[in-house]
């Protein structure tokens, strides 16, 4: 049996969703060892002057538990 953590994190983007989520899995996956599952829970866009500067992405994302982590 296995146990999990979940926490959330956010990550941004100019261009897209997808290149938001990916920058914050692979940032994340730098300190978070056995990631397993990212959820995305919430989807928004920064705007500036009428145009989209920045898209961003909520993530949960599951990892491994580890005792003493």
């Amino acid at each position: 049996m296995s146990v999990y953590s979940i926490i959330e994190i956010v990550g941004t983007s100019p261009t897209s969703w997808e290149d938001a989520a990916r920058s914050a899995l692979e940032t994340a996956s730098k300190t978070l060892e056995d990631l397993r599952i990212a959820e995305v829970v919430k989807q928004d866009v920064t705007i500036e002057n009428g145009k989209i500067t920045s898209f961003r992405v909520r993530l949960n994302i599951s990892f491994k538990y580890r005792k003493g982590t």
